[in-house]
C-alpha cells in the first residue's frame, strides 16, 4: 500500500523588499500568482492533502486562491519556519509523509519533487540541496567525515569554516509526518534570529540515526525564490526561456526565443511560426502551420491550420478558421468566429460576429453583433450600428452580399442574399436579395460659389 502524501506550502512571509501591499506569493509570474505555480507542481504529485500556511495579507490569500479542497493555517505572529510548519500539523495525516514547499519558489520541477517523495516513502528523509558559487544568505549543509548530512547551520549562526561551505539548504524536504511532529515539539529559538528554525529538524534526525539523503535539482533556477521585484523579473525570464525551449523542441519556430511571453497555456501543432514580441494569455491553440506575426496579443483563442495572423493584432475569446488571414492591426473581440478562408484586414474590429466562408472585411470597419454569410464583401469604412444606447441589436448579412464602402447598417436589419448596398448607404430597413439598395443625398453643384478668403489683419 502506497503511503499517502501531505504537502505543506509556507506562504506567510510579508515580502518587505517587494514594497507592495499585495502579499508576496500573490505577485504574478507568467500571468498567475507565485503560489499558484507551487500548487500546480504539488498537484502533479497527487497528494491526499495540501495545507497552505499564510499570515501577512490576511484573508487575501484564501480569497485569491479559490480552491475549497485546500486547508489553510494562519501563522500569527511569524516566529520562523519551524513555527510555521507547526501551524499545519493539525491538518496532516500522521500516517502520511510530508513534503514542505515554499509559496515564493515557483519553478521547482515536479520530477525533482517526485524523486524526493520516492525517497521518503522508502523510509529516509529527502533534503533538497544545491551548490552555489555565492552561497551568501543561505543555510549551509554540514556533513560528517563520511559525507553524511549532519545538520544545517543558518548564515547568521555559522562560524567562518561553515560559511566557507557552498552546499546550501533550499528549505524543501520530505519526511514522515509523525516524526516531523515530534521534532517540531523540541525546537528552540536560542539562535541569532530568535526564531524556531525548521532546519534544526535535520540535526535532530541525524542525531537519532535517521537517513538524510540529499537530492539535487537539475538547475539552480528550480530552487530560486522571490524576495524582490528584480528576482521576480529574473524568474519570469527563466520561466519564459524554459517554455520557449520546450516549444522549439516540439517543432515550433520562434524567431527570437527571448521575445515571447506565455501567460497561460499555449498549445501548438506542427510547423507553427511565432514572430517576436507576441503575448499569449489564457488558453491559446495554434494549429498546424499557423503563423503569428510580430507584436500580437492573443488570449483564449483557437487559431486554425494555415492561418496567417499579421503583425499588431489583438485577438480575445475568438475562433479563426483554416487558411484565414487576419490583420495587420486587426482586433477580434469576444464571440468572434471566422470560418475558413476569411480575410479580416487592417484596422478592422469584430465583436460577437460570425463570418462565413471566404468573406472579406479588409479595411477600417467595425462589425459587431452580426452574422455574415459566405463570400460576402464588406467595403472600407463599414460599421454595424448595433447599440441604441440601451440594447444591442443584430445585423444579418446573407451569402454573397456586397456592402459598399462607408455604409452604416442600423440594426436590427438584414441584407438579403446577393444584395448590393451602394457606397455611402445608411441602411435602416431590410435590403431585398439580389437587388441594389442605396440611400444618398442628392448631389449638387453650386455655380459661381467661391471659397471664403481669409481676411487680412488690420495694422
Amino acid at each position: 500500500m502506497t503511503i499517502p502524501l501531505n504537502v505543506i506550502i509556507l506562504a506567510a512571509g510579508k515580502g518587505t523588499r517587494m514594497k507592495s501591499e499585495l502579499p508576496k506569493v500573490l505577485h504574478p509570474l507568467a500571468g498567475k500568482p507565485l503560489l499558484a505555480h507551487v500548487l500546480t507542481a504539488a498537484d502533479r504529485l497527487q497528494p491526499a492533502r495540501i495545507c497552505v500556511v499564510y499570515g501577512h495579507g490576511g484573508e487575501a490569500l484564501p480569497q485569491a486562491i479559490a480552491r475549497p479542497e485546500l486547508a489553510w493555517a494562519k501563522q500569527e505572529p511569524q516566529l520562523g519556519t519551524g513555527h510555521a510548519v507547526q501551524q499545519a500539523i493539525p491538518h496532516l495525516d500522521p500516517d502520511a509523509i510530508c513534503l514542505i514547499l515554499y509559496g515564493d519558489v515557483p519553478l521547482t520541477r515536479p520530477e525533482t519533487l517526485h524523486e524526493m517523495v520516492r525517497i521518503a516513502r522508502e523510509g529516509a528523509i529527502a533534503l533538497l540541496t544545491v551548490r552555489l558559487d555565492n552561497p551568501h544568505g543561505y543555510g549551509r549543509i554540514v556533513r560528517d567525515l563520511e559525507g553524511r548530512v549532519e545538520r544545517i547551520v543558518e548564515q547568521k549562526d555559522a562560524c567562518p569554516q561553515e560559511l566557507a561551505l557552498n552546499e546550501v539548504n533550499t528549505g524543501i524536504l520530505c519526511l514522515p509526518a509523525a516524526k516531523l511532529t515530534g521534532w517540531l515539539g523540541r525546537l528552540s529559538n536560542h539562535n541569532a534570529q530568535g526564531e524556531y528554525y525548521l532546519t534544526d529538524v535535520i540535526g535532530m534526525a541525524a542525531a537519532e540515526g535517521e537517513r538524510v539523503i540529499p537530492c539535487h535539482p537539475s538547475a539552480e533556477w528550480e530552487v530560486l525564490g522571490v524576495n524582490s521585484r528584480q528576482q521576480l523579473a529574473e524568474l519570469e525570464r527563466q520561466y519564459q526561456a524554459n517554455l520557449a525551449q520546450g516549444l522549439m523542441t516540439q517543432g515550433v519556430t520562434l524567431i527570437d526565443p527571448a521575445r515571447i511571453d506565455v501567460r497561460g497555456n499555449l498549445e501548438c501543432g506542427r510547423d507553427v511560426l511565432i514572430d517576436i514580441n507576441c503575448v499569449f494569455e489564457g488558453r491559446v491553440i495554434l494549429r498546424d502551420s499557423a503563423r503569428v506575426g510580430a507584436n500580437c496579443v492573443i488570449k483564449d483563442a483557437d487559431i486554425g491550420p494555415d492561418v496567417e495572423i499579421k503583425p499588431f493584432c489583438h485577438i480575445e475569446s475568438a475562433t479563426v478558421g483554416a487558411r484565414a488571414i487576419v490583420g495587420p492591426y486587426a482586433r477580434l473581440r469576444p464571440g468572434t468566429e471566422l470560418a475558413e478562408e476569411v480575410h479580416v484586414g487592417n484596422f478592422v474590429e469584430l465583436k460577437n460576429a460570425q463570418v462565413g466562408f471566404n468573406s472579406k472585411i479588409n479595411h477600417l470597419s467595425y462589425v459587431g453583433d452580426a452574422t455574415v454569410g459566405r463570400k460576402v464583401n464588406v467595403g472600407a469604412g463599414t460599421i454595424t450600428c448595433n447599440y441604441d444606447g440601451a440594447n444591442k441589436h443584430r445585423t444579418v448579412i446573407e451569402d454573397e452580399a456586397f456592402i459598399g464602402s462607408d455604409t452604416q447598417l442600423v440594426a436590427p436589419v438584414t441584407v438579403g442574399r446577393g444584395a448590393t448596398l451602394g457606397a455611402g448607404t445608411t441602411l435602416t430597413r431590410d435590403a431585398p436579395p439580389d437587388q441594389l439598395t442605396l440611400s444618398r443625398a442628392k448631389q449638387l453643384t453650386i455655380p459661381g460659389w467661391q471659397r471664403p478668403v481669409k481676411k487680412k489683419k488690420e495694422a
